[in-house]
């Protein structure tokens, strides 16, 4: 069990939170190895949340890879930069459950820089609805809860 905003998790559902995180990072995954194609960093960081879940991988190595994606950002702008950052943010849910939200957000901001100005909100709203749809059924209150929670946090990109 874990305390979260004043409520229990279960370890289970953190484990899919972390879960979900990783599929909705890896869903833009493509955006920053189009940039970066030698640069395995993001890739790893989203196997270790689900090596993670499995127990192959203690929290603190998992959060550690994590920032290790995160790092491979700071250089870049735009969709690769964001999807980098989603995959940093899937990893540390190991460690702040809360990073689910993170790694949802940041997919998001990636496919709305990939996307034409004019086709941007629609195609952020577009992930928005897929993310949404690969929720497990045993978190998806629960992440919905967070994400009207804290939208405005996250660029407000929770509005699809």
């Amino acid at each position: 069990m874990t305390i979260r905003r004043g409520g229990t998790l279960t370890d289970p559902d953190h484990h899919l939170l972390a879960l979900w995180a990783a599929e909705c990072a890896e869903h833009v995954l493509a955006l920053f190895e189009s940039a970066r194609p030698d640069d395995p960093r993001p890739r790893a960081a989203i196997g270790a949340a689900r090596a993670w879940v499995r127990g192959e991988l203690p929290m603190m190595a998992t959060r550690a890879l994590g920032g290790h994606a995160m790092g491979a950002a700071r250089d870049l702008r735009g969709a690769p930069r964001h999807a980098a950052y989603a995959a940093g943010q899937a990893a540390v849910v190991a460690h702040v459950a809360a990073h689910e939200l993170g790694a949802a957000a940041y997919a998001i901001r990636a496919v709305r820089a990939a996307s034409a100005p004019a086709e941007s909100e629609a195609a952020g709203r577009a992930e928005c609805r897929w993310q949404r749809d690969r929720l497990p059924a045993g978190i998806r209150e629960l992440v919905l809860d967070d994400q009207r929670l804290r939208n405005d946090l996250c660029w407000s990109v929770f509005d699809c």
